[in-house]
C-alpha cells in the first residue's frame, strides 16, 4: 500500500497524474468512518484548472447522488491515503507513463499491478465540463419546480429524479422518430402531477427539436394546477397549460373559451379540445384503471402515439381472487400480484393492437428503484383486418379463461365482445 501511495505522491509532484478511481468499499470500514455514509460506491479524481491554479476534483458517487469537491495536491494525497486505508479495497491510478492498480483481499493482503503506457496520453483539466443533456437544468422553471438551486444545479436529493426525467425524454424522443406528424403536434399528459415530465418533454421538443407543439397537462388537484400555470406564465412558455380534470372527465372539456382562462399564455384557437385529435397521449403512473381511461381517450381521439407507464393493477388482481382460479404460479401471493401486473398490461397491449397500434413494452427506469418500471407504447400503424382482429380477441379470451377473469376494464369500456 505504501508503494501505491508513493506512486501517487510522485505523480502529484511531477504533474504526471491523469486520474484515479477508487472502488469496492469495505462495508465494515465504511460504518466506522464518520465522514462517509454507508452508501458510498466510488470516488473519481481528476486534475482541473480552477482560478488559474491546478486543483483536483473529487466526485463522490453514492447510491442515489453525486457530490463534487476540489482540493489542492497536499489535501488530495492525504484524502486518498485515508480513503484507501479506511474504505476502498481497489484503487486505480493513471499517470502519463503508467497504470497502477492496487487490490486488497478480504484477508488484508495488498497486491500491486503496474503497466507501462505505450500510447501518448494527455491530461484533461477541463472544469465543469458541459454535459450533453437533453434538458437544461439551468432553465428557470426547474428551480421553480424544486429540482435545482437558483444557480441551476440539480439538488442532491433530486439527482435520481432528474436522471429519470432525462431517461424518459430519451425514450419518448426515440419513439417519436418513428412517427410522422403534420403541422402542430398536440400532446395531452394525463395525470400530470407536479409536472416534471410534462415540462421536460415540452422543453426538449421546443428547444432541442424545434417542434411546433401544443401541450396540456391534465391534473385533478386544483392547487397543483394553479401553481403549475403560474410557473408556465412566469416562464413565458407558449401553447402550454394545465387544466383541472380527472382523466375520465377530460372528454367533457371541449369548450376552448372556458379553458382559455387557465393560462393567458395559451393561444386558444391553436389548442386542442377533445373534439379535435390528439397526436400524443401520455399517462405516467395513472393509478389502476385510470391508465385504461387514458388509453381510451387516446384511442377515441385517434392519437398517433400512446405512451403509458401503468401503476397499480387492482382490477385484474381482484378478478383473479374472486374467481379463485389458481395455478402453480398464482397460488403464491407475491406471484399472484406479479402475474396480475403482466396480465393487465398484456391485455392492454393486445387491445391497442386491435385498434391499429403497434405495441412495445420496455423498461422505464432501473428495477432497483421501483418495480413499476414498465412503459407501454402504442404507435398507430393502421387498422388490422378482420382475421387479425379475431386472432387478438381469441388471445384475450384464452388469457381470461385461464385466470378466471370476467372482463378487463379497458375491454369493457371499449365495448369489445
Amino acid at each position: 500500500m505504501q508503494k501505491f501511495i508513493n506512486k501517487l505522491e510522485s505523480s502529484l509532484k511531477d504533474g504526471s497524474f491523469v486520474k484515479l478511481t477508487l472502488s469496492k468499499p469495505n462495508k465494515s470500514h465504511v460504518e466506522t468512518y464518520g465522514r462517509m455514509s454507508a452508501d458510498i460506491r466510488n470516488v473519481y479524481v481528476k486534475p482541473i484548472i480552477l482560478r488559474n491554479e491546478k486543483m483536483y476534483s473529487f466526485t463522490y458517487r453514492y447510491e442515489r447522488r453525486d457530490e463534487t469537491k476540489n482540493y489542492d495536491a497536499t489535501q488530495t494525497l492525504e484524502i486518498i491515503t485515508n480513503l484507501i486505508t479506511e474504505i476502498f479495497l481497489n484503487a486505480s491510478l493513471f499517470t502519463l507513463t503508467e497504470d497502477i492498480s492496487m487490490m486488497v483481499s478480504k484477508k488484508g493482503k495488498v497486491s500491486i499491478v503496474t503497466k507501462s503506457v505505450k500510447e501518448q496520453r494527455v491530461q484533461n483539466v477541463e472544469h465543469d465540463k458541459v454535459k450533453n443533456r437533453l434538458i437544461n437544468p439551468e432553465n428557470p422553471w426547474w428551480f421553480k419546480l424544486g429540482l435545482t438551486t437558483r444557480e441551476g444545479k440539480v439538488t442532491a436529493d433530486m439527482q435520481h429524479k432528474f436522471k429519470q426525467i432525462c431517461k424518459y425524454v430519451e425514450i419518448v424522443d426515440g419513439v417519436m422518430k418513428n412517427v410522422k406528424f403534420n403541422g402542430k403536434i398536440r400532446i395531452a399528459d394525463m395525470g400530470a402531477g407536479k409536472g416534471y415530465l410534462t415540462f421536460a418533454l415540452y422543453e426538449y421538443l421546443t428547444q432541442k427539436c424545434k417542434y411546433d407543439i401544443a401541450m396540456e397537462g391534465v391534473e385533478i388537484r386544483p392547487d397543483l394546477v394553479v401553481k403549475i400555470n403560474e410557473i408556465i406564465k412566469e416562464s413565458d412558455m407558449k401553447d402550454f397549460r394545465f387544466v383541472e380534470s380527472s382523466i375520465e372527465a377530460y372528454a367533457c372539456q371541449q369548450t376552448t373559451d372556458n379553458r382559455q382562462q387557465t393560462s393567458s399564455n395559451f393561444s386558444g384557437s391553436q389548442f386542442l379540445s377533445f373534439s379535435d385529435s390528439i397526436d400524443i397521449l401520455i399517462a405516467l403512473h395513472a393509478c389502476n384503471t385510470a391508465t385504461d381511461d387514458a388509453i381510451i381517450k387516446g384511442i377515441e381521439s385517434g392519437a398517433k402515439l400512446i405512451i403509458c407507464a401503468p401503476c397499480c393493477h387492482k382490477q385484474i388482481r381482484q378478478e383473479m381472487e374472486k374467481s379463485k382460479v389458481v395455478d402453480s404460479i398464482t397460488r403464491y401471493g407475491i406471484f399472484m400480484e406479479r402475474q396480475a401486473v403482466m396480465i393487465t398490461d398484456t391485455i392492454r397491449a393486445l387491445i391497442l393492437e386491435y385498434f391499429g397500434y403497434k405495441t412495445q413494452v420496455m423498461e422505464f427506469i432501473e428495477m432497483e428503484h421501483t418495480p413499476k418500471n414498465v412503459l407501454l407504447v402504442g404507435r398507430k400503424v393502421g387498422e388490422p383486418n378482420e382475421e387479425e382482429k379475431a386472432r387478438i380477441l381469441g388471445e384475450i379470451k384464452l388469457i381470461k379463461e385461464r385466470y378466471g377473469i370476467e372482463r378487463h376494464y379497458l375491454e369493457k369500456a371499449l365495448l369489445l365482445n
